[in-house]
């Protein structure tokens, strides 16, 4: 008897091994396809290491040629100032996509950043070294960050402390702050997120293997963890939904009937969809299943939660722009609704907006996909490709299959239906976006629209992978797929905002 519960052991750990090997070769692998030369840092400090021998030169010309003292002192301030702007190349905030949010921050909290009576406009921020954007709107004569307001709102709530009681800022000490702040609103909620999921995972999963293999998938498998370096939307777009899920599990299939549960549903649920719109579908599909499980508590807790998520939302929205509607439903319309068509100075220049009519000024990708055909494939299987850069997800498809099919507990085949249905509800509705908007999210290392479904897949991976666990061969594909889906997640090594693996690839090989 002990020594058959060893062998099983063994072979268990042997399991494990081949799991964490298969992730750590993928992510091997994509280190190694996205290795450069490149050091900002160093090449930065050399730069600043000449400016004084450069300030030297321009002293003795200017002598030479008998410029006045007052007048040579003032040159070669300008000039300092320049070359110092220029030379300056590192920067914790690493796209106009993050970017845009930290600006709203800074406008929101420090002093000087501030304009009057717009306390959400960014031109005096963008006016700093390094600190431009490209995500930005213009209305009533200010530019503001094309991003809805309640995340940077959220952020500077915590920001706030921090800058009265050290009297450190972002644009003096961008690296201290924005690791604290990126720790605070991305390490410890994907931490919780973690947590939430092996819960979940422990009640829905059938064998070590498939248990194992599912967890392995969520920590090192999805795009979540290359977006820890940033702040974005779809990292707590994806942490709510899990959060939503987790309590609407508590309610539906293990009769929990505290209110609590009920408010953390519906409060999640609708965080989800303040920051991914297409997250309302869940948000919908919680609402009829809170419903019809108890109206009286969805009544009493679950639209309380919603309620207050809709008044942060609506409400900073209208505070920053003087509209319910987010700066995004201002694009693509007609005359002074349209916030994306205009043109700001910067240090003297004056420049156009980036998202102009006819994408004179976008490049590359922003200039839209122009075959919808085209888009749907490289959106599914192409260089932007869910299943393509992240291959585990076909055992989520085919796990959502396998639940709704499967005779047994009636509640896991709607859970498996809904989550197929929203899934599809969020693909056709970016499949279905004119052309200014197919986009694949542009500079991006995933098509990252569609990461907030991770918690539903993942869960839905498990019915496979707990078949897969029965057999040597199943395992060492659902491995490969791992191995796979691991490289995607590990090729943008620095910075998420570049292109996947596969788009530089095809382009290495002349294929785009």
């Amino acid at each position: 008897m002990n020594e058959h519960n060893d062998d099983s052991r063994r072979a268990l750990r042997r399991s494990v091994y081949f799991i964490l090997i298969a992730v750590s070769v993928g992510l091997m692998l994509g280190r190694i396809l996205a290795v450069d030369s490149v050091d900002k840092a160093a090449l930065e400090k050399s730069r600043l290491a000449k400016i004084e021998q450069t300030l030297k030169k321009k002293r003795a010309d200017l002598e030479a040629k008998g410029t006045p003292a007052d007048r040579l002192e003032e040159e070669l301030i300008v000039t300092e100032l320049k070359l110092r702007r220029d030379a300056l190349l590192c920067r914790p905030f690493l796209s106009a996509n993050d970017r845009s949010r930290w600006c709203a921050v800074r406008a929101l909290v420090e002093e000087d950043m501030r304009v009057p009576r717009a306390p959400y406009a960014i031109d005096r921020v963008i006016q700093e070294p390094n600190w431009d954007t490209i995500d930005m709107v213009k209305h009533d004569g200010h530019l503001y960050s094309s991003k809805p307001p309640l995340l940077p709102t959220l952020m500077a709530a915590v920001y706030w402390p921090i800058h009265r009681l050290t009297g450190a800022n972002l644009g003096d000490n961008p690296y201290e702050i924005g690791r604290f702040m990126l720790i605070l609103f991305n390490i410890i909620p994907l931490a919780i997120y973690f947590v939430l999921l092996a819960a979940l995972v422990e009640r829905f999963g059938a064998t070590d293997w498939g248990r194992i293999f599912v967890m392995a998938a969520c920590c090192f498998a999805t795009f979540l963890a290359t977006f820890a370096v940033v702040i974005n939307n779809h990292l707590p777009a994806a942490v709510c939904a899990a959060a939503a899920v987790y309590a609407a599990v508590r309610i539906w299939f293990d009769g929990e009937r505290r209110l609590r549960y009920y408010f953390l549903a519906g409060l999640f649920a609708a965080l989800a969809a303040a920051n991914e719109l297409p997250a309302a579908s869940l948000l919908a599909a919680l609402s009829l299943a809170v419903l019809l499980k108890s109206p009286r508590a969805a009544l009493l807790a679950f639209v309380p939660g919603v309620l207050l998520v809709g008044a942060g939302f609506f409400g900073t929205n209208w505070i920053a722009h003087g509209t319910f509607k987010p700066p995004y439903a201002h694009r693509g319309v007609e005359g002074e609704e349209n916030w994306y068509e205009y043109t700001y100075e910067r240090n003297g220049r004056i420049i156009e907006s980036y998202w102009m009519a006819h994408g004179r000024n976008t490049r590359g990708l922003d200039r839209g996909e122009q075959s919808p055909a085209v888009y749907a494939a490289n959106v599914l299987v192409g260089h932007h490709g869910i299943f393509s850069l992240t291959p585990v997800w076909l055992l989520s498809f085919a796990g959502m299959g396998v639940w709704m099919l499967r005779r047994g507990d009636p509640r896991l085949r709607w859970a498996a239906a809904a989550a197929a249905a929203i899934s599809l509800a969020c693909l056709a509705f970016y499949l279905g976006q004119p052309v200014i908007n197919r986009n694949y999210g542009g500079m991006t290392s995933g098509l990252r629209w569609m990461f907030w479904l991770a918690p539903l897949w993942l869960l839905a991976m498990l019915p496979v992978a707990d078949c897969f666990a029965k057999r040597r061969w199943t395992r060492g594909f659902a491995l490969i797929l791992l191995l796979f889906s691991a490289l995607a997640v590990a090729y943008p090594t620095w910075n998420p905002w570049t292109h996947p693996w596969l788009m530089d690839f095809s382009q290495y090989m002349g294929w785009r």
